[in-house]
Formats: structure tokens, sequence, C-alpha cells
């Protein structure tokens, strides 16, 4: 059972396990990120692997924590950890901090932190461990000490010192990714890449999917090599193939072979694909699961925080395997049909019997007019076997029809671009989104 509440200095020296019981390495340290109104969030730990090679274990792969170990999915990246901006040390940097209580009581020095699991997943700095200064003379005394929360106090700076990286990265902390994006490209080019490289990966990889293209070739190649595949495996598949497919092909083959294997099978396999047609427009991360699974089991997952909002209006039902390509596709379940039925009700029997799939070489156009017709928010994608190979959503759809400028337009001459839209939808000539390589899709 994982502890609700850690003392960070006593997870120094843990030993981490797989789930098989296998030991891994030992903890030495926990990493976190400044928020702006919140406690700093826990991204992850600092873990010393055989050959003293320190890595960095994302949070999200820590299953449990108390009794002395932790124990994670078993995937872990053995890349030797190097520290982003924006990321702070607990152990390292953050013990040892003078603080000032915001109710003029005085200061304090940091002596441990104490991190707590958060109800909707994840863990954050819940409370410090503070020593007040000594107020005798002896030798041997010391301060009192006390808990307090992190909003009780504020860390002493030195008045007219240049903001942190932290507080900086803090500022844009809650920000959702389309405005982070808007107010980098409103930076200074200069400024723009100095901050985008002090983001954490996953922060930088929202951004990225909402800038236009050439921003994100400018700002992933100045990144290098080995962060910029960090980044793009943060990525949503689609938009890391339709990134890759901008940049030279001996760079993004270079890039390729430092992502994680797993997203980049799914990125090369998207590159195959013409980027006028299904193949070319869908994610390969839709949720599927077997006919036997129950409405419970399908709610569950669309529960998750990371998923998207069109992703989670539909289930895909296969046959074994469950990853792309999967096994027969069997059909879709829509969200809300499953609020109608009982929990232990199986899924399988709840398929959408009137929407067919659609195949990886369907045109754009007629994609966009299925999700239109049926009034969809997302179309399931089969190969020649009937095997899912992923799903197209309205939001792909949109940011292929879009112009390129349509993030920085004014909106004047709205209508227009919707009559042209409205006949390019009815001709089929819908114009080709500079996104993917041309003339390498199936035949």
């Amino acid at each position: 059972m994982s502890a609700t509440r850690v003392f960070v200095a006593r997870l120094a020296g843990c030993t981490v396990f797989d789930p098989a019981g296998d030991r891994v390495g030992k903890v030495r340290d926990v990493l976190v990120v400044y928020r702006k109104n919140d406690p700093p969030l826990v991204v992850g730990l600092i873990v010393e692997i055989p050959g003293k090679r320190r890595v960095f274990v994302s949070i999200g792969r820590v299953t449990s924590i108390g009794s002395g170990q932790i124990i994670t999915t078993g995937l872990i990246n053995v890349r030797r950890f190097e520290q982003r901006g924006g990321e702070v040390r607990v152990i390292a940097e953050m013990l040892g901090r003078t603080v000032v209580f915001n109710d003029a009581s005085g200061e304090a020095t940091i002596e441990d932190v104490s991190i707590e699991e958060l109800p909707q997943g994840g863990w954050a700095i819940s409370q410090l461990f503070v020593r007040r200064p000594k107020t005798s003379l002896s030798l041997f005394a010391k301060g009192a000490t006390t808990f307090t929360d992190w909003g009780g106090v504020r860390e002493q700076t030195t008045e007219g010192q240049a903001q942190s990286a932290e507080q900086l990265i803090a500022t844009y902390s809650d920000l959702k990714p389309a405005d982070l994006a808007n107010t980098l490209l409103d930076l200074p080019p200069e400024r723009m890449h100095e901050v985008a490289g002090e983001l954490p990966d996953g922060r930088l990889a929202d951004a990225l999917e909402e800038m236009p293209e050439s921003e994100q070739v400018s700002i992933l190649t100045r990144l290098g090599d080995a962060r910029a595949a960090d980044v793009l495996d943060h990525m949503q598949p689609d938009d890391a193939a339709d990134l890759i497919a901008q940049l030279p092909e001996e760079l993004g083959e270079q890039l390729l072979d430092l992502m994680e294997p797993e997203e980049a099978d799914d990125v090369r396999f998207l590159l195959t694909y013409a980027p006028d047609t299904a193949g070319g427009l869908m994610t390969t991360e839709p949720i599927i699961v077997s006919a036997d699974a129950t409405v419970a089991e399908g709610l569950a997952l669309i529960r998750r925080h990371d998923l998207a909002p069109a992703l989670g209006a539909a289930i895909c039902v296969t046959l074994p395997p469950y990853e792309p390509p999967t096994g027969r596709f069997l059909g879709m379940v829509h969200f809300q049909r499953m609020l109608r039925y009982p929990p232990h009700e199986r899924l399988g029997t709840l398929l959408d019997q009137g929407l067919d799939p659609v195949t990886a070489d369907t045109s754009a156009a007629e994609v966009t007019r299925i999700l239109a017709s049926y009034d969809l928010v997302s179309v399931p994608v089969v190969d020649e076997n009937h095997r899912l190979v992923g799903v197209v959503t309205v939001d792909d759809v949109l940011d292929f029809l879009l112009p390129d400028d349509w993030r920085s337009h004014d909106g004047n001459d709205d209508v227009r671009r919707r009559a042209e839209a409205r006949t390019e939808l009815t001709t089929g000539s819908i114009p080709l989104h500079h996104g993917r390589r041309t003339g390498n899709g199936p035949s």
C-alpha cells in the first residue's frame, strides 16, 4: 500500500523495485517543479542504478511508495539524468534554504520536506519541516522546530535579484497549452528560445503541439538532439510525426533513433501515410478494450486526466491484441451510451452498429464529411485486414483544415473562409496541409 505522505529525506537510499521484485536501484533525490499558486509538484525521482548511473524515473512510473521501498512499473529510461530548467532537486537544492514566515514571526531553515499523494493522482509538496534560529548562546543549543504548510512561508531572496528559472516557469504553470504557446510566440525570438529551453519536457511538448510548424522546428533544433528526442517522446504521435516530417530527413531519423522505441515506432508508422488521408490525420492512442470489458471499466479509462476529450468520447472494441494494429475491429461504444447502462454491462453488447470505420487511405475530405454528417467526434481507422490502426478526431480534422496563420488571425474574414471551406468540402478539393511528407503513403 502506498503511503499518502512521505518525508523526502527518508526516501534517500530507499531501494527501487520492479513489479517482479527485482532491484532496480536506489533513490538519490526527488525532483519537483514550482507552480504559481500551489505547492511544487513532484515530477519524478532521481534513481542510481548499477554502474553509478543516475537516471530519471517519472512519478507516473511509480506505483507504490512506503515501507522503505518503492515499486515501479519496471519501464525505466536508462539515459543519464540531466536536470532541466524549472526543475528543483529537493535534497540537493531545497533542504537548507532559508524561508521567511508570512506571519512576520521570523525566518527558518528547511530541514525536510513532506510530499503527499493528490486525490487526482500524482504527488506534491505538502509541508515543510523547518528549524528556527537558536535563541541560546550555548554551543549545543538548537533552534525550535516546527511544521509549516508551503503557503505559510516564502523563500528568502536578495532585493534586486533576477527572477530565478523556477519562478519564471511557475508564472506560466497555470496556462493552458494553447495560451502558453501564444505567450511564448509573443516573446522576442531569443527570449522565446531561452524560456522554451527552461520548460520541463512535457510542458514544452504541450506548447509545441499548439505552435505553427516553423516555430516548432526553430525551437526543437536548438534544444540539442537528446533533449529534442525527450520532448518528442512527450508529444502525441501524430503531432510528433508532423514535426519530424518538417525536419531534414537525416535529422529526423537521428531523433527517431534517440526516442523511446515504442514512441518512435508509432511515429514511423504514421509517417508512412500521406498527410491528406485518414492514416495521415489519425492518432494511434485511442482507448481500446475487449468485448468482455464492462461499462465500469470503460468509464474508468475515460476518467484518466491525461486523456484528450475527443478520445474520451468513445471506446474502441477489438479482438486481441489491443495495441494498434489490433485484432479485428468490432465496433465503437460512445460515452453517452455507456451512461445509460449498469456498470456490469459488457461493452460488446453496446456497439454502435450504424458506424462504419474508414480505411487508412480514405481522403481527408471524406473523413470530414463523415464526422459532420453523423455528428461524430471521432471515427475509427482500419487497415486492409480490418484491424484498428487509429482514430481520426475532430481536432485532427480542424488542424488540417484551418489555415496556417489561424492562431494569429484577427477574425475579420471568417465568413469568407467558412464559405471557402464549404466549397472545398463539396468538391473534395481540400488543399494539402503543410504537414507530413508526401509521396510515401501506401498505394
